[in-house]
């Protein structure tokens, strides 16, 4: 008799504690659907590893939101890279999603306007900084500095640059990373708030919100809103820029400068940050958490319809 293959409609990998209200609320949003959830958690990641390996244990979608930094999830993600499992967020194209220096020269040759930069060698291939007087005078001062692929919560990132040591000294933080420098935008103010936008891309819906860069604080964009200042340029810069990475979740931040142009300043970040606003600042709006578990739990059903 063959072994028995236990199948979950969805699983979810995660290790951060500030998930545990995500991923609660994902289950909930699935199990209105009358869909089956499994987790997946340090505590329990090698043995649903070997059963998965053994053919005993079954997904078919995937979220992970673990392996990007815990080895330990590593194996797991390999055999589910090659499987059937429809993983959300595939690994190929968050590998190439995340390096900014890609990301950055694909949105340009899509017309997303992007801020002026300059992209350099990794310190390991050439220590030495080539810019010419006219790269500089582009870039202007204060500058930013910011390795292509060390991401997540500004790692790595220098604002305010005013100088050539700071670019040396940043490039050996990160020997074997690209650099790019960029030029600082400057957002208009629209009634009292900052020009500045974080806009989720969540499973088919584009979610624009408020996001202070400077406090990192949010604050939900209403449709009025969105007619009164004209942002609508915010859903087809979002919807370009996951045509370009072909991710099923990230966010990108977006400002609206003194001119009038729209500007993709940061095109992705892969691992959105899911905290709830009522439990912390900084946080995303409890609401419009739900509007995204909502719409993961709707592509976990399409993907399962296709699926024997």
């Amino acid at each position: 008799m063959p072994p028995r293959i236990d199948t979950y409609d969805l699983g979810i990998a995660w290790n951060w504690e500030f998930d545990a209200d995500f991923v609660h609320g994902i289950e909930r949003e699935c199990q209105k659907l009358g869909l089956t959830t499994y987790r997946i958690e340090p505590h329990n990641v090698r043995d649903i590893t070997r059963r998965f390996k053994a053919g005993r244990l079954r997904f078919r979608t995937f979220l992970d939101r673990a392996s990007d930094d815990d080895k330990e999830f590593l194996p797991l993600a390999g055999l589910l890279a090659s499987s059937r499992t429809h993983i959300f967020n595939p690994y190929a194209m968050t590998e190439y999603a995340k390096d900014k220096a890609n990301m950055h020269l694909a949105c340009l040759g899509e017309g997303v306007n992007v801020p002026y930069s300059i992209i350099i060698k990794p310190y390991a291939q050439r220590k030495e900084v080539e810019l010419s007087l006219t790269e500089l005078a582009h870039l202007g001062r204060p500058f930013i500095i910011k390795p292509a692929n060390t991401t997540g919560g500004g790692i790595g990132v220098v604002l305010g640059a005013e100088s050539l040591k700071e670019i040396i000294v940043s490039r050996k933080s990160h020997k074997d990373d690209i650099y790019l420098l960029q030029e600082t935008i400057v957002p208009a103010v629209l009634e009292g708030r900052r020009g500045w936008f974080r806009v989720f891309y969540a499973f088919g819906a584009v979610i624009p919100c408020w996001w202070n860069n400077e406090t990192h604080l949010y604050h939900t964009l209403t449709e009025t809103d969105e007619k009164k200042h004209a942002l609508s340029p915010l859903r087809d810069i979002v919807h370009t820029i996951q045509r370009i990475c072909r991710l099923d979740f990230f966010s990108t931040e977006i400002a609206l400068t003194l001119n009038g142009r729209f500007v993709a300043v940061d095109y992705v970040n892969e691992i959105c940050d899911m905290r709830h606003q009522s439990k912390h600042q900084d946080g995303v709006p409890d609401r419009l958490i739900g509007v995204i578990q909502h719409h993961l739990a709707m592509k976990v059903k399409a993907v399962c319809k296709k699926e024997p």
